[in-house]
């Protein structure tokens, strides 16, 4: 079967799948970081120019995670994709490898406090302007594109207060100066985005997160045209190293045979979730992109088909002494700062993911000391639902 003949379902379990001479069922790990050659000759054609199925150096690429990134790429509708160590391996590389000194940046400024630290901390060290704008804002987005731009870069869904930027918005005026866009789409996942189709250049995922979805390896991916990936990314990649290992790669790609059923059991709970706590007399406020009092839940139905996801974010009004007896009394819900896992996790970004920041900016990025991040996994929603809820009583 050709490949865009293939539903969605159907090439998450067999997308890419190379099978050597012993016919094996599950994809093979080519747990090798070298290749042998059967001559010099053919040694120095292969570094010369490689062919699809010729490999030079795990670092460079290798067969088992060629077949992750084949596979993700028909999910995401790219072209092309490169598998990474890590999420943060992902983005820093999608940034570095396609700036330089005297480049700007305009990103948003909802943001992961290690995305943050690279665009604060790390690219001025070297010579790189960046500029922060409400990502929610239209408006904002313009007047700082105005003076141009190399790069743009954004949360799709920001960690960890569930705001949207407008993907295809931003993208029209990034695109108007020169710009590329760069969309790190990982509360949004794979399974609901159409990014690529939406004017992102670039797509980066931890794939620790949803991909991998059962909390086991750390992984990212960054999907784009095969210019952007081949000509920028994987030279900038294959020479500082932050490549994905064989054996993560294999566990991806067990773990994207069964990514769609699980991010949309997870988001049918996130929404049962989200809708049993909003007016709990403990609860300030409910932020669920599927809800219709979500401020941009127009924007919701456009970008993402309605989809809320499985991520929800409320504000406990005692603060932090509530946030902290809420996280005490949860009996199946457990304390990481993980998220997209299998398990259901609560995670208190003032003291944790976004610990590092100032408490006047985590209040302008609307992370309160009472804010909840609630990742949804796969229980029972109404053993979910009574957890949430005995642990809401107990504070």
């Amino acid at each position: 079967m050709a490949k865009g003949t293939m539903g969605r379902r159907t090439a998450l379990v067999h997308g890419g799948t190379k099978r050597s001479q012993w016919g094996e069922l599950s994809e093979a790990i080519f747990l090798t970081q070298g290749f042998a050659y059967d001559s010099a000759e053919q040694a120095e054609a292969r570094f010369v120019k490689a062919g699809p199925d010729e490999f030079i150096y795990a670092r460079y690429g290798n067969p088992t995670v060629a077949m992750f990134e084949e596979r993700m790429a028909l999910l995401e509708g790219a072209e092309d994709a490169f598998a990474t160590a890590s999420g943060m391996a992902a983005v820093s590389a999608s940034l570095t490898a396609l700036l330089k000194a005297g480049d700007r940046v305009v990103a948003a400024k909802q943001l992961f406090g290690s995305c943050l630290y690279i665009l604060e901390e790390i690219l001025p060290r070297f010579g790189v302007d960046v500029v922060f704008v409400d990502g929610t804002d239209l408006a904002a987005w313009e007047q700082a594109l105005q003076p141009g731009a190399t790069l743009v870069f954004f949360e799709s869904m920001a960690n960890p207060t569930l705001d949207l930027v407008d993907i295809e918005g931003v993208a029209k005026l990034a695109h108007a100066v020169g710009a590329l866009v760069v969309v790190d789409n990982v509360f949004s996942t794979p399974v609901y985005s159409r990014a690529i189709e939406q004017g992102a250049d670039l797509v980066v995922y931890s794939a620790t997160k949803h991909i991998d979805g059962q909390g086991r390896t750390l992984g990212g991916v960054i999907l784009g045209t095969r210019d952007l990936i081949r000509k920028r990314v994987e030279p900038y990649l294959k020479h500082t190293g932050a490549a994905m290992s064989p054996f993560t790669a294999w566990v991806m790609l067990k773990g994207l045979e069964t990514i769609d059923l699980r991010v949309r059991a997870q988001t049918a709970s996130a929404g049962a979730i989200a809708a049993a706590l909003s007016g709990h007399a403990a609860v300030g406020a409910v932020r669920y992109p599927g809800l219709e009092s979500h401020p941009q839940h127009a924007l919701v139905k456009r970008q993402l088909g309605g989809a809320g996801g499985t991520m929800v974010a409320f504000d406990l009004k005692g603060g932090k002494e509530a946030a902290f007896r809420f996280c005490n009394a949860l009996e199946i819900v457990l304390i990481s700062n993980n998220l997209g896992d299998a398990k259901s996790i609560a995670t208190h970004p003032a003291t944790t993911t976004h610990q590092r920041l100032s408490p006047e900016q985590r209040a302008g990025l609307g992370i309160s000391d009472g804010l909840i991040r609630l990742s949804v996994g796969i229980e029972d929603p109404e053993d979910l639902v009574a957890d949430l809820l005995q642990a809401l009583d107990s504070i």
